[in-house]
């Protein structure tokens, strides 16, 4: 291949820079890696006499595929009963993990000798010496002078695979080659913007799955150049990736949609009857699948941001209406059954959990109803605490662009506890995320993946044999874990209201998939109500602090599925009772003064109850009930005295 027009392979610029930049620790052909080295280097493998370094988890490649074949057990275990591959190999670790230069010409082997050293300084990624030796042998036999001799593209179709397909040392290639393109051009968006593919990352935005927008297969340079304002455009105002790039698709199926009618010129041919003529093309390939509305929806948005800011000149017509959107389906909760979710969080499949750190999050995911992305990129601090001592998970909530708050059970509270435990053995520098990637990832920084995670349940599934009412092996969606939360709230009698809370929706018309209820006024009524506890003290609600929402919520999960007949429940709905029907000599009781008749009819029917034990000698029984009557006499006391009064004491 030859190099691209106005990309000549040398770069004087570049080279000089490199030749000031590349330390001479760096300048070797030659380089060995310690085992300490925490970049290139590894610890050995956990099977016992195994000089091997352990690349895959904690073991070396041949154990680790050992251990796969055998169902991957339980890791102490494994590590202690099989045995060593070939003991005769101790002391060949350094010479396979080696990285040899020299068959590079000199502009080149610079080039990798500079990756190689920021790949080193950066010290966020674990990269195996055999990922540099594969890339080196690939370079050698390219036959170009420099990384920047071909552009991005061209390197892709040298590799002869997409994207979805890469090898590791395809990702170093192309790592060091935007390392020399920043040298010569900078970043940001002065170099990305004139490129057909964005890297996205390269824009600094981590937070969705996409990484990379296309518009190199819109036909129209006035339409792809309308889709990349566009882009950038929702990028700047904080819009997440992955809508971006919907609407990247959007307009290039449109742009493909208009290489067949050659009278649109331009933006100003977009009349309805182009517009119409697309909706039926729309229909015909689609036929009422969700995405056909998203393609309606995102072209729309396209045009009224072209109208809104200028950017070219549209007719007045080239607009969608309510009307011209596919009448979007009914579409019911996608809860899995519970004969299912009984399998799923048996305490016996549970433990079969090779990971704490996945089974922890399947939990969470379960028992909160987060969103696969948002549960993986939990802070490590994701715990926090009401006035009441009550445990809150607190997450982003990314689609929303907000945190919220969802209250918790302690047996949640303590796995949450334990996992940063482990975190603190591996790292002792304090990591941001709970849920850190356990490889390739040397500072703990790079959460795991959504696409890892249910890579590890789908397995997890398998090895548990959840089955369906069928028989047949389960198939199921991490997010169907959130709609199964929210049936379960409603088939509880949760309100509404507090469903969307907990799930923290944006519109009441989200939680309707779970039911047609709604509590406006519930919420007021329990704010001005005096609540006190079991031993006559005020219990706050502050309407107006920073867990409101979140403390109502709890406080109405209590109300709606743990309801007395004199009181309510102040636990969460996930945590069980240890205090079984003795609600009067629980803490956790709370009751309000519209309950005061019934405390009196229970008082008088207490004292009948001591009376009558007390004449049959039952003193054990008569002693339970004494504990209740006094009970009874503080809550009563301080429900018929004025507020002001109690407020004073």
């Amino acid at each position: 291949m030859t190099a691209a027009a106005g990309q000549p392979a040398e770069r004087p610029g570049v080279l000089s820079s490199l030749m000031a930049l590349v330390r001479p620790e760096w300048r070797g052909e030659v380089f060995t890696f310690p085992l300490s080295d925490p970049v290139f280097g590894g610890a050995r493998c956990a099977v016992a006499g195994c000089d091997r370094v352990g690349r895959a988890i904690t073991l070396c490649y041949t154990h680790y595929y050992r251990w796969s074949r055998l169902g991957r057990p339980a890791m102490s275990g494994y590590t202690a009963s099989t045995g060593v591959i070939d003991p005769r190999r101790a002391g060949q670790i350094a010479s396979r993990e080696g990285v040899d230069l020299r068959a590079l010409p000199q502009r080149l082997r610079l080039e990798v000798q500079y990756a190689l050293q920021c790949r080193s300084d950066e010290a966020q990624a674990k990269t195996l010496p055999t990922t540099v030796a594969q890339a080196v042998n690939f370079l050698a036999r390219s036959a170009v002078p420099s990384l920047l001799a071909e552009s991005e593209e061209q390197w892709w179709a040298r590799f002869g695979r997409g994207q979805k397909q890469r090898q590791p040392a395809d990702d170093f290639i192309l790592y060091a080659r935007r390392l020399l393109e920043t040298l010569e051009l900078g970043s940001g968006w002065d170099l990305e913007y004139p490129r057909d593919v964005w890297r996205l990352r390269e824009l600094g935005d981590n937070t969705g799955t996409s990484t990379h927008a296309y518009f190199d297969q819109i036909p129209q340079p006035w339409l792809k150049d309308l889709a990349k304002r566009y882009a950038r455009w929702r990028l700047s105002t904080g819009m997440g990736t992955d809508v971006t790039t919907a609407g990247c698709r959007a307009a290039t199926r449109f742009g493909l949609f208009l290489a067949r009618r050659p009278e649109v010129a331009g933006p100003g041919d977009l009349t309805r009857d182009v517009l119409e003529a697309y909706l039926a093309d729309l229909q015909a390939e689609l036929r009422g699948r969700p995405v056909q509305r998203d393609h309606v929806g995102q072209l729309n948005c396209l045009f009224l941001a072209v109208r809104q800011h200028g950017w070219a000149q549209l007719p007045s017509s080239a607009m969608y209406f309510t009307e011209d959107y596919p009448k979007a389906p009914v579409l019911l909760p996608r809860a899995v059954a519970e004969h299912v979710m009984a399998q799923i969080e048996h305490p016996d499949n549970l433990a079969r959990w090779n990971e704490p750190a996945y089974r922890l999050a399947t939990l969470i995911l379960i028992r909160c109803g987060l969103r696969i992305g948002d549960a993986m990129r939990l802070p490590i601090d994701c715990v926090i605490r009401d006035a009441e001592g009550a445990p809150y998970l607190r997450y982003y909530n990314h689609k929303m662009k907000r945190e919220a708050l969802v209250p918790i059970d302690e047996d949640l509270e303590r796995g949450i506890a334990a996992q940063r435990a482990r975190l603190a053995e591996r790292w002792p520098a304090p990591v941001p995320v709970l849920f850190p990637r356990p490889l390739k990832n040397a500072a703990g920084t790079h959460p795991i993946r959504p696409e890892s995670y249910r890579d590890a349940l789908y397995r997890w599934l398998e090895s548990c044999a959840v089955r369906d009412e069928y028989g047949a092996p389960t198939t199921l969606t991490p997010h169907q874990w959130r709609h199964t939360l929210g049936t379960r709230l409603i088939n509880r009698d949760v309100p509404q209201e507090v469903v969307r809370l907990i799930l923290d929706h944006d519109s009441h018309a989200m939680t309707a998939h779970y039911a047609r209820i709604h509590d406006t006024t519930v919420r007021r009524h329990w704010e001005a109500a005096r609540k006190i506890d079991i031993a006559g003290r005020p219990v706050a609600l502050d309407p107006e602090g920073p867990l409101a929402e979140a403390a109502w919520a709890k406080a109405r999960l209590g109300r709606a599925t743990q309801a007395l007949p004199n009181g309510f429940c102040g636990l969460p709905v996930q945590k069980s009772c240890p205090h079984a029907n003795a609600c009067l000599t629980c803490p956790m009781f709370i009751t309000t003064p519209e309950f005061l008749p019934l405390h009196q009819i229970q008082r008088a029917q207490t004292v009948e109850i001591i009376t009558a034990a007390e004449g049959g000698g039952q003193t054990r029984l008569a002693d339970m009930n004494k504990t209740v009557l006094a009970n009874l006499d503080t809550i009563i006391a301080a429900l018929e005295t004025p507020e002001e009064t109690t407020d004073a004491a």
